[in-house]
């Protein structure tokens, strides 16, 4: 494409808005950035942009600029916009940030292997990236992870390979991306407000597949992800991968007597299977970890990773913060901030990976139902903690499904509420109990971000711990 001229209308400032603004300019488009606020933050980043003769509309996201030729949204806009209407009726083509990394990919660009799914997406294409530079590979975790894709792809040093994370917002705006390789690693309910539909947050999510060149991975326990598959356009020869914490059968990759094995890509994958790990090489060996390991092991495998290198991979790999972290151990009982878990889905698979919890959950909803978390998790509950917002939801889930299961109701949004939530459960816990902070629901009514919620719990234990324990 000629950019030089090219009006392109970028919709958002934020983490893309901003540098797609600043690489379309740089190749000589006309740029127009339309945001919807006019706060401090927005003024600030408009006062950078226009320096660099890049006229920008604060306060004003839903008027189409005149002459406009293409739309480059953010992810966060939804797609009932009045923007996006506008340019329908206009025929301008609106792109994602991806489409946009993808479109500006050079001849020689680096093949993708992309991720997606409810949850497990970082950690999954964090672990691919540690796997392949245990291979040799020069390559970047990039995507939905924090690292802009459009300084990669117009990075001067060249990469071998790419673990990009999609979520289903980049995906609805990247119709051209075509992955060598790709995995939906779950799918339950969740941005449903956004895309509408539990039909159409799927269709979304599996579009990932769509002209995948070597393999279409798949979660053999979720078997929405095997649809997506079967429905998939793709390359001739292209197979389907499944992953399993059972023992794997031909073209899957599993569990055997705590080894991570591959029958997918070895001669004769009928008889013979791979030893690529331990179960005790994946950091921390939870049930839902040990699935987004073999996950990025199949995506490396189908990109040709020795078996060694996977091992090394996973042996080296160190989970983010706030994902099922083990704070601290104080009287007998452990304590682990999985701040991330923001929704039921990432919730079970946390409460799943200890036998007896005493539970800190609660915060903003966001349209979620705990019947059937609670359903299934109520065997290994001690006690649970309940804070935020929509705590009472939970509440009436437990009492429903957990009778039997004390319940602490904090009714307080304050600085200090976390301590004492943290203070509470530990009067409920026993020796070799886990103190599990996973709260099916978002931050904000409390905390900045989920991050900050995690910094409060493990804060509060290290309280805890200084000051000798539950008998202080």
């Amino acid at each position: 494409m000629i950019w030089t001229g090219k009006r392109v209308t970028v919709a958002g400032l934020g983490v893309s808005g901003v540098p797609a603004a600043r690489v379309l300019r740089d190749l000589g488009a006309e740029v127009t950035v339309v945001n919807d606020g006019d706060d401090e933050r927005a003024r600030l980043q408009a006062a950078e942009l226009e320096a660099r003769g890049i006229t920008v509309r604060l306060g004003d996201g839903a008027t189409l600029p005149k002459g406009t030729e293409l739309i480059v949204t953010t992810p966060g806009w939804k797609p009932d916009k009045p923007l996006f209407a506008a340019a329908a009726e206009a025929g301008v083509p609106v792109w994602g940030d991806v489409e946009l990394a993808w479109q500006l990919r050079g001849p020689e660009a680096a093949p993708w292997l992309a991720v997606t799914g409810t949850n497990g997406k970082t950690t999954t294409v964090q672990m691919l990236a540690t796997i392949l530079e245990a291979a040799g590979l020069r390559t970047a975790a990039v995507g939905n992870i924090g690292v802009s894709l459009l300084d990669v792809v117009l990075s001067e040093q060249p990469y071998d390979v790419l673990a990009v994370e999609l979520s289903s917002y980049q995906l609805h705006w990247a119709p051209s991306v075509r992955a060598h390789s790709a995995a939906v690693l779950n799918l339950a309910p969740d941005h449903l407000d956004w895309h509408g539909s539990m039909q159409a947050y799927a269709a979304d999510k599996g579009r990932i597949y769509h002209g995948n060149q070597v393999a279409c991975v798949y979660n053999v326990a979720d078997p929405a992800t095997e649809e997506l598959v079967r429905a998939a356009d793709v390359e001739e020869g292209c197979r389907a991968i499944g992953f399993t914490l059972g023992t794997p059968g031909p073209s899957q990759l599993g569990v055997v007597e705590g080894i991570l094995v591959d029958r997918a890509f070895v001669h004769n994958r009928y008889q013979n299977a791979q030893e690529l790990a331990e179960v005790s090489d994946v950091n921390p060996p939870a049930p839902h970890n040990i699935a987004n390991a073999l996950a990025a092991a199949a995506l490396a495998r189908a990109f040709g990773v020795e078996p060694k290198a996977v091992r090394d991979g996973l042996r080296a790999f160190r989970p983010d913060a706030h994902r099922i972290a083990h704070v601290a151990d104080v009287d007998g009982i452990s304590y682990v901030d999985d701040s991330k878990a923001t929704n039921t889905h990432a919730t079970e698979a946390s409460l799943a990976s200890y036998e007896h919890i005493v539970w800190i959950a609660g915060g903003l909803a966001k349209g979620a139902t705990f019947d059937d978390l609670v359903q299934k998790s109520a065997e290994r509950l001690r006690g649970a903690v309940l804070i935020g917002a929509d705590r009472a939801l939970i509440r009436e889930a437990l009492a429903r499904h957990a009778p039997d299961v004390p319940v602490v109701d904090l009714d307080r949004t304050d600085t200090e509420a976390m301590a004492a939530a943290v203070r509470e459960a530990t009067r409920l816990a026993q020796p070799g109990d886990t103190v599990l902070l996973a709260p099916a629901c978002a931050s904000m009514d409390m905390f900045v971000n989920y991050g900050k919620r995690g910094d409060a719990f493990a804060e509060a234990v290290r309280d805890l711990e200084a000051a000798g324990g539950q008998e202080q």
